[in-house]
Formats: C-alpha cells, sequence, structure tokens
C-alpha cells in the first residue's frame, strides 16, 4: 500500500537531532562486543545490556547468553552487568558465585547511585521519581531500601509517607519525562515545602535533549514515528512527548517493518526520531522505507550535538590493557552502529 496526496504537494521528513545512542549505552554495548572478542563466547549479560531488542538479537547471535538473575550463570564464568545498573545485594551474589564481573553501568547511573547512599547515610526520606519494577529504579532502591521510596506519577504524590517532612529529598530516574518529573517535584513541594532536591540534574543529558528536539519539530508533523522498544523508557517518553507538543499522532516502532502506511496516509511531514539505546541502522531503514511513500525530502532539526564519552568498564579495560588492546571507546557520532549489522 502507498499513500496518496496531491503530486504538488511537499512531503518531507523532520529527523530529530541528537536522536539514537547515548555515550551510556555505546559504552555498554562495547563492552559486551569487546568481552566477545577477548575473552570469546559465551559472555553472560544479567537483563539485556540496554533496552533495545535488536541490540539484543544482535548480540546474543555473537554468543552473549541474557539472563534474568545471577544464579543462572556458572560459577566462574564472566558477566557484564547492564547500563541500567544493580544493587549491592546483586554484586554480592555474583561475588558469592565467583563470578568476573563487569559492570557496565552507565556512570550517570551510578551518579544517582551514590547520591541515594549520601542522602540514606545522613537519615533522609528519599523519595525516587521513577517507574516500580524498571531495572534502574530497582537498582537504585536497593542501595538503600529502608530509606528510599518510589513515586511514579504526580498522582502518586498524596500516597507518600515520610518520617519528618523537613528531612525529604527526591532523586529520580534518569530516563524520564523531563516536563512529568517536574510536575511530581510541584506537587511534593507543595506537601513538604523543604524538599531537598539532587546535587544535579539526574535525567540524563541525552533523555533531555531527545525530548528537546522532539518538542521543536513535532508541532510541525503530521506523524511523528519514534524507533526504540517498548521496554525502553526514554523512547516511550518520546512518543508522548511528541503528542504533547503538537503532533497530530505519534508511534513507536522497534523496526520499519512496524509502521503501518495507513499512519501516512494523508500527512505531509512526518517526524522521526530514535531513543537512546537505539542504533542509526535502524533509524536508516525507516527513512528508506518513508522514501518509499513519497517522503525522500529528509530535512534535520538540531537542537544540540553531543560529544560526550565514557571510558569502557574498569575490570575490562584493565584485561584488555594487559593484552595490548587499545582500550578508548569510539564516541557515538563515529560509530553509531557500533559493528551491529542486520540479522
Amino acid at each position: 500500500m502507498t499513500t496518496s496526496t496531491s503530486p504538488s504537494v511537499r512531503k518531507r521528513v523532520l529527523l530529530a537531532a541528537p536522536r539514537g545512542y547515548c555515550a551510556g549505552v555505546d559504552r555498554a554495548v562495547i563492552a559486551v562486543e569487546k568481552a566477545l572478542d577477548h575473552y570469546g563466547a559465551p559472555i553472560y549479560v544479567r537483563k539485556e545490556i540496554v533496552h533495545n531488542k535488536y541490540v539484543v538479537e544482535t548480540l546474543a547471535s555473537r554468543g552473549a547468553i541474557f539472563v534474568d538473575e545471577t544464579d543462572e550463570v556458572p560459577e566462574g564464568a564472566r558477566v557484564v552487568f547492564s547500563a541500567h545498573g544493580v544493587s549491592p545485594a546483586v554484586h554480592a551474589a555474583a561475588e558469592a558465585r565467583s563470578l568476573q564481573a563487569i559492570d557496565a553501568t552507565c556512570p550517570l547511573v551510578t551518579k544517582v547511585h551514590k547520591e541515594a547512599v549520601r542522602f540514606a547515610s545522613d537519615d533522609y526520606d528519599i523519595l525516587l521519581i521513577g517507574h516500580t519494577g524498571h531495572e534502574e529504579v530497582e537498582g537504585t532502591q536497593g542501595e538503600a531500601p529502608e530509606h528510599i521510596q518510589v513515586v511514579n506519577s504526580p498522582d502518586d504524590v498524596d500516597d507518600v509517607v515520610v518520617r519528618d517532612p523537613d528531612k525529604v529529598v527526591w532523586i529520580s530516574q534518569t530516563t524520564l519525562s523531563v516536563d512529568e518529573t517536574m510536575e511530581t517535584v510541584r506537587r511534593l513541594r507543595e506537601r513538604f515545602p523543604t524538599l531537598q532536591d539532587p546535587p544535579s540534574d539526574d535525567i540524563c543529558y541525552a533523555t533531555q535533549n531527545r525530548q528537546v528536539a522532539v518538542k521543536k519539530l513535532a508541532p510541525e508533523c503530521d506523524v511523528v514515528i519514534t524507533v526504540g522498544s517498548a521496554n525502553s523508557s526514554n523512547s516511550v517518553r518520546l512518543v508522548e512527548v511528541a503528542l504533547d507538543a503538537g503532533a497530530r499522532s505519534s508511534y513507536r516502532v522497534d523496526r520499519a517493518a512496524e509502521i503501518d502506511p495507513a499512519w501516512l496516509v494523508g500527512a505531509t511531514t512526518v517526524g522521526v526520531t530514535s531513543g537512546a539505546s537505539v542504533p542509526e541502522i535502524l533509524v536508516r531503514d525507516v527513512l528508506d522505507m518513508l522514501a518509499e511513500h513519497g517522503f525522500g525530502e529528509v530535512e534535520e532539526v538540531r537542537t544540540a550535538t553531543e560529544d560526550l564519552m565514557f571510558s569502557l568498564p574498569r575490570e575490562l579495560a584493565s584485561d584488555l590493557k594487559r593484552m595490548g588492546v587499545n582500550v578508548s571507546t569510539p564516541r557515538r557520532g563515529t560509530r553509531r552502529d557500533l559493528s551491529i549489522q542486520p540479522l
């Protein structure tokens, strides 16, 4: 099926920038790739290394084995902890099984963990704004479970109970909607006027940048398509942000094949973006599909330029250095596909 509009109507794609891989995802995926290259398969990975179905399937085809818990990993084997972070209990469980752990937790998530530990040591009640059950939230809450309670949304604020209203601090999951998080904080502060802020933004730079880019292009779009998996919090937020910013419709797809051509009927401007765990090759496939339906003109809408990069996990970097291997981490912009090819 192809879309049909007047031949004189200009059809175009507004392509968000920044989009796709962030520095934390870059680092985590490269960590698994290098571990496979230099230790050989299998390499075990606790949970999905990042929340993207395509990335997980591709790494699995190379010999990565994804498990839910450390007790599924043979004693003494190598295991990579995902970018979302783990609790101290998971580290302890891995040590008890003599696992050779590579911690690929995003440094920005680690920052939130350290905040939680610090505030707990000062005996604060910590309100963690995030989604119950998300791996990142479970890892952060595990740092100080007796001090932390999760606040899922502004509607949960009335149910919050604290010991001392004058000794309360909020922190957050790194991949949330900035606007919804600030609304939750506003309502919390109405209840707890002395609510303390974290020392710096917990929502990561990449999440914020992708939301800002979508906000800029959405008002001009009949349709916004976000490439990303259903369990990717930041990808799901982009769908919501596009609608809130004025897009007439907004959808999420894992791959180009999931786009329903009916979405494009009558449209003249389609916005495209991708979540922070999405390789650029999937975006290119979407652009190719849109071109087949007459949307061959692509205009990039850039709101920021990202050049942040993180070093490889310490455990892996040490081993690679001993082997004489270059341990520098390429920037996302110079290696967007991270050697991941179509299955």
